[in-house]
């Protein structure tokens, strides 16, 4: 019988490497997101780092990309948040390990927390680690957290111009996932000139196309980060 847990790590005064920091305490940052990805990388976990604004989908993805995949992958979630554990009890809810990281008033997660969350779980007993930033299209682009691969969620209720806003955190990203495509004619939004924006911006990144009220595209998703989705 599967036992879900589900841990909250919290923030402790002076933990948080703020955005407005020097570059002594992003070096510091940088230093332990290198030591959590040799950390990951010894035990054959590949973290997922998931960014995007308050809204954008980035839970509903997670949750449909457990179902694709945790029939073949063994997973865990760490959910980033201000306050509270409703987004990590929806994950848990999918018979997966999560964890709850609270920032208290930080706008982002930072490989210090991250490395304290990884303490509160056997990384033996997984294959892949999906971490959700805490919703925010600027600060989590400067601040890694070790993971091998860095998804950005876009919703086209953002508008049209959310990519060419925010290019440093599309610089960063390894895929990203245009969701709410289903609004895209009510919103007035081309959904492929989003993704042109964002090759223009880094043309290596993977541009996928999501639904994640029905979980189209969803499997689209997977294959971008080299997963093989349940047939």
């Amino acid at each position: 019988m599967l036992v879900v847990l589900t841990y909250t790590v919290e923030s402790e005064p002076g933990e948080i490497f703020d955005i407005e920091l020097d570059e002594n305490l992003k070096r510091a940052n940088d230093q332990i997101a290198e030591e959590n990805q040799r950390l990951l990388q010894k035990h054959g976990v590949q973290a997922i780092d998931i960014m995007g604004s308050i809204g954008s989908g980035k839970t509903s993805l997670i949750e449909h990309l457990v179902r694709q995949l945790r029939d073949k992958y063994r997973i865990a979630a760490f959910k980033g948040d201000l306050t509270s554990r409703i987004d990590a009890e929806r994950i848990s809810g999918l018979g997966v390990q999560s964890v709850q990281i609270n920032t208290g008033r930080e706008c982002h997660l930072d490989a210090n927390l991250v490395r304290k969350a990884l303490a509160k779980i056997d990384l033996n007993t997984l294959d892949i680690l999906f971490i959700e930033n805490v919703g925010n299209l600027i600060c989590p682009a400067d601040f890694p957290l070790g993971s091998s691969k860095r998804i950005v969620v876009v919703s086209v209720t953002e508008g049209p111009y959310m990519v060419v806003k925010h290019p440093f955190i599309f610089a960063e990203a390894d895929v990203a996932v245009i969701n709410k495509i289903d609004l895209a004619s009510q919103m007035n939004v081309d959904i492929r000139k989003l993704g042109n924006d964002v090759h223009t911006i880094n043309a290596k990144t993977s541009v996928t196309f999501t639904n994640c009220r029905t979980g189209e595209g969803a499997d689209k998703v997977c294959l971008a980060l080299g997963l093989t989705p349940s047939s």
